[in-house]
């Protein structure tokens, strides 16, 4: 047990693909509070983070059964892929059902001292500015929605965003920057105001 805790994450990859189960549990340890953390400060909820979590790691073990892998020394990284498409799914299929919910969201945003003064109409144009800038993200390449979602969400740092990518720094900084182009484009094309009048 303390040997395999010593292996690297390709390592235990590849014990786990040999039949080594207990790699598996090293790894989804190793791993699970970074990939929790980033799933739940994306969906805003307990459960549905949750849901999803479990969802990756399952996505995860097919995909390693399936030879889906390739080893490129970033297993986390491609783990936070996963959770992310899976994140993009579901809001997918719950716009196209035209049930999402913004409670979560609102409760969160907007029970603190920094908005106790406001009113409910300029809480209720705030949850809109920010249902229209979650929208927008969505229509940005996968890696440029992956660096704002680090970054703001996650608040990392541009190291940080590059490590977990396996990118360099400025590749990080160049998505973020291309993020924030194509969505003033967005706006634009959309003749958005995300501003309260």
């Amino acid at each position: 047990m303390f040997k395999s805790n010593a292996l690297n994450d390709n390592e235990l990859v590849q014990r786990f693909i040999n039949g080594d189960l207990n790699s598996l549990e090293i790894l989804i340890r190793r791993h699970k509070s970074r990939v929790y953390s980033y799933t739940l400060l994306i969906v805003k909820n307990q459960e549905l983070a949750e849901d999803i979590f479990q969802e990756t790691f399952i996505k995860v073990i097919r995909s390693l059964k399936r030879g889906k892998y390739v080893e490129n020394g970033k297993f986390v990284s491609w783990v936070l892929r996963i959770s992310h498409n899976l994140i993009i799914d579901h809001f997918r299929k719950e716009k196209l059902r035209g049930t999402i919910s913004n409670d979560s969201l609102s409760v969160d945003i907007f029970n603190s001292a920094k908005f106790s003064e406001e009113t409910i109409e300029d809480q209720m144009v705030n949850s809109q500015i920010l249902n229209e800038v979650k929208e927008l993200i969505c229509e940005l390449p996968e890696d440029q929605q992956q660096v704002i979602h680090m970054r703001h969400y996650m608040e990392l740092s541009f190291k940080e965003i590059a490590e977990q990518t396996g990118v360099s720094i400025n590749t990080a900084l160049g998505r973020m920057r291309y993020a924030l182009i194509n969505l003033r484009k967005l706006i634009d094309e959309k003749k958005l105001t995300l501003t309260k009048i």
